[in-house]
């Protein structure tokens, strides 16, 4: 369960993450209207939501908390959520760019690192 409890809540970090970096190139039209400055702190807030999940999802994931993951398997799987995130951001948000097999052959790859970090 803990396992379960700690990806979910790199999700919702993530979540947050990609709306800190790509948030003001998605929503352009909206934020244009603000300086660098207030963009900035904006990304800054939504950043201190990421971590108000990131932090527990290790702590509740990390073996040495009692969790079922070692912290190179944590990584891993940050990381391809982070991608999954930002994948469907990218495909609804961000109407300019498309989604080419060659991403899709980068995202193999991460399933590769996957099962390297996991096995045993």
């Amino acid at each position: 369960m803990r396992g379960i409890v700690a990806v979910g809540l790199l999700v919702v970090s993530n979540a947050f993450m990609t709306l800190a970096w790509y948030g003001h190139i998605a929503f352009k039209s909206r934020l244009e209207r603000f300086g660098m400055v207030a963009i900035v702190l904006l990304s800054w807030g939504i950043a201190l939501l990421e971590y108000c999940f990131q932090v527990p999802a290790n702590r509740i994931g990390s073996a040495q908390f009692g969790g079922p993951f070692s912290i190179w398997e944590l990584k891993v799987i940050q990381e391809v959520v982070s991608l999954s995130v930002f994948t469907i951001f990218a495909l609804v948000f961000m109407k300019s760019d498309t989604l080419r097999w060659n991403h899709l052959a980068g995202f193999a790859c991460l399933v590769l690192a996957v099962y390297f970090i996991f096995r045993k």
